[in-house]
């Protein structure tokens, strides 16, 4: 009988051959419908009933299968992720990004952690426990879904305000960006994500006075947005220690100094950026657009920057962003919140021995996410969430630099352990 490990890197490698790039717009039809496809029939091809939903648009398809488990009256567990991937472009690559070439014990190509290879892990026990009767403790619901990286607007956004019935009873989940192995103190810990930060994309202008560029202007919106913006980039939010942090930072097995936090961050190696972002609130300038004719002052300037705000810290952020980019700057937002759980319960206590059944000696930490993920959307229905999509990976691979990345890979290996992590929790969670 197949074993969720036997076809776990086909599995991912077929479906990073689909491509699924999204394309941050709502006009034309989405990407998602041939990966969602390919999902339908695998599961379709052991038995499963599967819910094919198109969430508020041509193509963004999403495919939800719900396996009945032993006490219905328990909480359902939603295991959930997303289709779609961004965009990457052939000729940085040393692979095309969608060709899901395996080579050098990898698994390459665009969406490899980010994320259909957690999908082909889902989709591999999922097919398992159909193909041989397993009945989990609780009732399982598998999500595959669309439009996670343009914020799951067409997505878990639209399916919890249309199709909340597909998610009831549903009290915890889990999905990416957690259970992935990291050296700490000489010891390997898993982290597990117990947080992530909130997001507000924010839309600036200046205005200002248009002319001919050969004459001498005071009213420049260009001027204006750039003295703002090199002030925002040149600007540090207070430096807050929420509890994941302080757990992570605690449990490292490095020397930790509450009062000076930075100290052991600057210790991680690989993870020093990913836990350093998540010490304080951040504001990057990621598009700058203003304008038309080299010798015509514009009327006006825009630019877009990806705020994180740490739990709590909204209306702080706001405010301290307001003073940071002075009078002049029109300041519109599309936000959401931060989510937060403690790192405690069952389902903790399931993924640990899952864990160490496979890794003896080996420990799970909490820590916070400084991006975003569907966790937002579901957090509106109560759903207590982790992530956790397990890997073991060698020390010198530098996994986050992977998420959105050139050259993006999984180890052949660590899928194939995650595989059995899952299968393990699931039985028992």
């Amino acid at each position: 009988m197949t074993k969720p490990e036997d076809e776990v890197v086909t599995l991912a490698s077929e479906l990073i051959a689909i491509d699924t790039t999204n394309p941050g717009t709502y006009g034309g039809p989405g990407p998602e419908r041939a990966g969602a496809e390919y999902v339908a029939a695998k599961l379709a091809e052991v038995g499963c009933s599967v819910e094919y939903v198109e969430s508020g648009a041509r193509g963004r398809g999403n495919v939800i299968v719900r396996l009945n488990g032993a006490d219905p009256a328990r909480g359902a567990l939603l295991v959930h992720g997303h289709l779609d991937v961004v965009a990457a472009d052939p000729a940085d690559w040393s692979v095309h990004p969608f060709s899901g070439e395996v080579r050098d014990g990898y698994v390459w190509g665009r969406g490899a952690v980010d994320m259909k290879g957690m999908l082909a892990m889902m989709l591999a026990v999922a097919r398992h426990f159909k193909r041989t009767d397993v009945v989990p403790p609780r009732d399982l619901v598998f999500a595959f879904l669309a439009d996670e990286e343009a914020g799951g607007v067409v997505g878990a956004q639209w399916l919890v305000e249309h199709r909340r019935d597909l998610f009831d009873g549903v009290t915890e989940a889990i999905s990416e960006v957690g259970g992935f192995s990291v050296e700490l103190g000489g010891r390997r810990a898993y982290l597990v994500e117990t947080a992530e930060k909130g997001s507000m994309w924010l839309r600036l202008a200046a205005r200002g006075t248009a002319g001919h560029g050969s004459l001498l202007h005071t009213d420049n919106p260009i001027a204006k947005l750039a003295a703002a913006l090199d002030r925002l980039d040149r600007h540090r939010f207070p430096l807050i220690l929420t509890d994941p942090v302080r757990e992570f930072l605690a449990g490292s097995g490095l020397p930790f100094d509450p009062a000076d936090p930075e100290a052991t961050v600057a210790k991680l190696g690989h993870l020093s950026r990913l836990i350093e972002a998540t010490l304080r609130d951040t504001a990057t300038v990621t598009m700058v657009d203003a304008g038309y004719k080299s010798n015509v002052v514009p009327s006006i300037a825009r630019a877009t920057v990806d705020g994180r705000m740490l739990p709590g810290r909204d209306a702080a952020f706001r405010a301290e962003l307001a003073s940071v980019l002075g009078p002049g700057i029109e300041v519109e937002w599309d936000s959401l919140p931060a989510v937060q759980t403690s790192f405690d319960g069952d389902l903790v206590a399931a993924m640990a021995a899952a864990i160490t059944a496979e890794d003896p000696g080996s420990r799970l930490l909490p820590y916070m996410l400084p991006a975003g993920t569907d966790a937002k959307s579901f957090a509106r229905l109560g759903i207590r969430h982790f992530g956790f999509a397990p890997l073991q990976l060698p020390p010198s691979l530098d996994f986050t630099a992977l998420f959105h990345g050139v050259d993006e890979r999984v180890p052949v290996d660590a899928l194939r352990f995650g595989s059995r992590v899952l299968d393990r929790l699931l039985r028992s969670c």
